[in-house]
């Protein structure tokens, strides 16, 4: 495989977007996990199925339509959430429901063939484009700038986010910017393991690397070093097995987590 890399833009293409995917899911998947938002995620994520259909509808790249309504969603749930007494979980099931429901109208509406969407549903790495590549590019150096910058606030919006309103700090725009940053980090994730799939990478990362470590810095690290591992090897499962590489990667990652925590109890029992 190694040669084919090489030899094939696909196949560099795909671990270019392992990479960047990886790095984002250390980051945004940490914060995820530590602030109890992955349902949330998980609603965003099937919302912004909408703007797949939406864009096979009007004949423009499904990714941007898919972007358009992750920010829609996580802008839309986040004002809900604030000013509504709505239960969270009402709110992830009716945007779950209304943006499954859009995307598969949008798609019986467009003219000709229905559109293969199984790469967007499950994942397939080994499809990943140039523009794709564009896209994550920039939504990764965007989230690694925004999370390095102001990393000490988004410490103390984790575990401390009266201190923060005490020291005078915009709460609200920390948590409006928060679900910005996951629908683009959704987006990112769609093309490498899918909607359906997308929650398993935001959190299996964060989840065996807490298994080991408390600090924030070293969790992200360790997250990031995790999800490429899981990306890469999930890859060439993909490539030599013939299988979908989001499965392959998501299914590594699950299973690794398991090892690690039996693992871990094993050793605090001798």
């Amino acid at each position: 495989m190694i040669k084919a890399i090489f030899t094939y833009t696909f196949l560099q293409n795909a671990v270019l977007g392992a990479l960047l995917t990886s790095i984002v899911c250390g980051l945004i998947g940490t914060i995820i996990v530590e602030k109890k938002l992955v349902m949330m995620s998980g609603g965003i994520a099937h919302t912004s199925f909408g703007g797949i259909g939406l864009g096979y509808y009007l004949d423009i790249e499904p990714i941007f339509g898919a972007l358009f309504f992750s920010v829609l969603a996580s802008m839309g749930i986040a004002s809900i959430k604030r000013n509504s007494r709505t239960g969270s979980d009402t709110l992830i099931g009716i945007f779950w429901a209304i943006g499954m429901a859009l995307g598969i109208l949008f798609i019986s509406l467009t003219p000709g063939y229905p559109p293969d969407i199984s790469s967007y549903l499950f994942g397939d790495i080994l499809t990943i484009t140039t523009l794709d590549l564009q896209v994550m590019l920039a939504a990764t150096i965007l989230i690694c700038i925004v999370i390095v910058g102001l990393f000490n606030y988004w410490k103390a919006y984790l575990f401390d986010e009266e201190f923060l309103e005490v020291l005078g700090v915009n709460t609200k725009f920390l948590e409006y910017f928060l679900f910005i940053l996951i629908g683009l980090t959704i987006v990112i994730l769609i093309r490498l393991v899918g909607i359906i799939l997308v929650i398993a990478m935001l959190t299996a990362p964060p989840a065996t690397a807490r298994l080991f470590t408390n600090d924030l810095k070293k969790l992200m690290f360790y997250a990031s070093l995790l999800g490429i591992f899981f990306s890469m090897t999930g890859l060439w499962f993909s490539y030599n097995l013939n299988i979908s590489s989001g499965a392959a990667i998501i299914l590594l990652a699950g299973l690794s987590y398991f090892l690690s925590y039996f693992i871990k109890k094993l050793v605090k029992l001798d």
